[in-house]
């Protein structure tokens, strides 16, 4: 007893009240980064791979699809699928389908996303601890500033991820909103040319791979759907879920009402690809119109303070001296 109240006591004389503290809690993380890696490299129980073998003729067939479908997943990240994936389906849904508004197409996606909040936590408070305890030197802290300087890092790591994919989704819904009137051209042109709606997409998944390559990547994801013979009316609207972007869901609306009333597809996306290109040009006049407003508060700043110094300064000065005197 009289050790560990010695040890207490040259904590605190070193790291401060908070000293035993900060100590415990490097131990446990030091712990949580140890044990992690060897969880992750744990053997498969020998028990449950021989049941496994037991009842595998039974399920032969159903164990072969699962394993078809998984094959792409990783198997370390599948023993913490209930650490790293949300148990609730509607908040694993939402997670899932802003994940591929972002461009992350992968079955792990959800599972990497909440790894790297959590690892970047870790991180983060790693830094902090370092922080207050190594480079801070002689410095103290209170009860308030310790927090803040231990837990601020590790939020800002944890919240790290969710910024990056909410600013990947906004560039790339600009991307297909900028893209979108020319592939809808590409694809005027591909079926008046004589071809059906399924080989213009998939024409335009391959034409558009250069100058747009997230609204390419789409447009493959809708061609492979449809050759698997999925539901065309599912496949358009889970298109335009996965786009989140206004003018691709009303082109879905408008491609759907045309193959349900029997209507033209082309005079249909003759009529969109013009509706399409006047948008974009009054887009491009509200950016060219918005420019001088912001010219002209640019201008003020520059230039009223140097004006103000050059007319009121001789006078200010010529005050001053007078006072003096």
């Amino acid at each position: 007893m009289e050790f560990l109240n010695q040890i207490n006591d040259l904590l605190k004389e070193n790291l401060g009240e908070f000293g035993p503290l900060i100590v415990v809690g490097v131990l446990g993380l030091f712990m949580i980064l140890v044990t992690v890696p060897l969880m992750l490299n744990q053997p498969e129980d020998p028990l449950k791979k021989l049941q496994r073998s037991n009842t595998a003729p039974k399920n032969g067939k159903k164990e072969k699809k699962e394993r078809l479908r998984n094959a792409s997943r990783n198997e370390q990240l599948e023993k913490f699928a209930n650490f790293l994936e949300p148990q609730n389906e509607e908040e694993y849904s939402a997670v899932q389908l802003k994940l591929r508004q972002a461009g992350y197409q992968s079955k792990d996606a959800v599972r990497f996303y909440h790894f790297a909040q959590f690892a970047l936590g870790i991180i983060g408070i790693l830094i902090g601890v370092s922080l207050v305890t190594v480079f801070a030197g002689d410095q103290e802290f209170d009860s308030t500033q310790l927090l803040i300087r231990v837990l601020g890092p590790g939020i800002a790591g944890y919240f790290v991820p969710k910024y990056w994919i909410t600013r990947r989704v906004e560039e790339r819904k600009e991307a297909i909103v900028n893209g979108f009137p020319d592939t809808l051209d590409l694809m005027l042109v591909c079926v008046e040319a004589g071809q059906s709606l399924d080989q213009a997409i998939v024409r335009v998944a391959s034409e558009m791979k250069a100058s747009y390559p997230d609204l390419a990547l789409e447009f493959e994801v809708v061609a492979y759907e449809m050759k698997a013979g999925k539901e065309k009316d599912t496949v358009l609207r889970d298109f335009a879920t996965r786009c989140g972007v206004q003018d691709v869901s009303a082109f879905v609306t408008v491609m759907i009402q045309s193959a349900t009333f029997g209507t033209s597809i082309a005079e249909a996306l003759r009529v969109y690809a013009e509706e399409m290109r006047d948008k974009r040009v009054m887009r491009a006049e509200e950016a060219a119109n918005k420019l001088p407003t912001k010219m002209t508060l640019a201008t003020m700043m520059l230039t009223v303070p140097p004006l103000l110094v050059i007319l009121v300064g001789p006078s200010a000065k010529g005050i001053m001296d007078f006072g003096n005197r």
